[in-house]
């Protein structure tokens, strides 16, 4: 009688706090970042038991799930996200930090994430980095979590970035966010006019991807956007001005001031070319929007403690160069 071994390939994980409170799918989508959706799909069909038991994608994980996946540890290995630290020199400046919450100052000319051109010197990197060389973040003990921003800024936009340093941290931080709700947002700029009294601009915004712009939308379609400025000082040719946004919306600032007849002096999305013009030759080559001050005004779950805590940023050197040299005539 002959005896036969049957090796089953399974790859065992136990969910943590940083993985749960999400639905199996996704988790599975994130941890096999190299996967199809329908290699993904036709796991959860055939070769995934949660707990010992067949499980739907909607699944809600919670902590200490155990997630048996019949496949190859090889094969695993291969589709898993990589783990390898990410090293950036950091660039960024500490506004706030707490257990649960990072607020940086970002600079001008880095990027919030990578994109096809730069995937490596981002602030995403360099605060993964940081908070690995603090010991608080470990990538080879994670299966999906990595400290990510709730807010983004472009490029060339400086200021405050909040990054949720644990998993409830980050979606909590992010749905009060999204509902624009208990975060009050700030930047400071300046545009080309005077500006003397506060306006209130609420005209919806659509995006044209092909030209990577955003417009105001003239037949009500797009989305809801809120913009608040009110002038801090003003010339005869430029205003300093204070900005809140009450919604999120991709260029919102640049696109409804320029569309109010304020652009922001050295926008070459938005802005006057002719003034920009003249703007180069004082070596202003780009848009001074900065995210000054952010504040907590409501209670966020988990994060209770942060109400009535503000977080500010004080204006980049070359703002302020800027703004002696174009608001030399600016009353108060």
């Amino acid at each position: 009688m002959r005896s036969c071994c049957i090796i089953i390939n399974m790859v065992k994980l136990i969910i943590t706090e940083n993985e749960a409170g999400q639905r199996l799918d996704r988790f599975l989508r994130k941890y096999f970042r190299k996967a199809t959706l329908s290699f993904i799909y036709k796991l959860i069909r055939k070769d995934i038991k949660l707990n010992g038991k067949r499980a739907k994608e909607d699944t809600m994980l919670c902590t200490g799930d155990e997630l048996s996946i019949y496949i190859p540890e090889e094969k695993a290995k291969e589709l898993a996200t990589d783990s390898r630290k990410k090293t950036s020199k950091r660039q960024f400046k500490i506004a706030y930090e707490d257990d649960n919450i990072l607020i940086v100052d970002k600079p001008w000319g880095l990027l919030t994430h990578g994109d096809s051109h730069e995937k490596k010197n981002t602030l995403v990197n360099q605060v993964c980095g940081y908070l690995q060389d603090k010991g608080e973040y470990d990538p080879s003990k994670e299966k999906t979590f990595t400290p990510a921003p709730v807010n983004r800024l472009d490029r060339n936009t400086t200021g405050l970035v909040v990054f949720g340093k644990n998993s409830a941290a980050l979606r909590n931080l992010t749905r009060s966010i999204r509902e624009h709700d208990n975060i009050e947002k700030y930047y400071m700029t300046i545009v080309c006019g005077s500006l003397k009294e506060p306006v209130f601009l609420n005209e919806n915004l659509k995006r044209d991807t092909d030209r990577n712009i955003s417009e105001v939308s003239s037949d009500g379609s797009g989305k809801a956007a809120a913009t608040y400025v009110k002038p801090v000082s003003t010339g005869k040719n430029f205003s300093l001005v204070e900005v809140r946004i009450f919604t999120g919306r991709t260029h919102q600032i640049r696109t409804h001031l320029a569309h109010a007849g304020f652009p922001l002096a050295g926008d070459s999305k938005y802005g006057d070319p002719a003034v920009n013009r003249q703007l180069k030759k004082e070596g202003i080559t780009t848009q001074l929007l900065h995210a000054c001050r952010l504040e907590f005004k409501g209670s966020i779950e988990g994060l209770e403690y942060l109400e009535g805590t503000t977080a500010e940023a004080p204006l980049p050197s070359e703002f302020i160069r800027a703004r002696k040299l174009l608001l030399a005539d600016a009353g108060k």
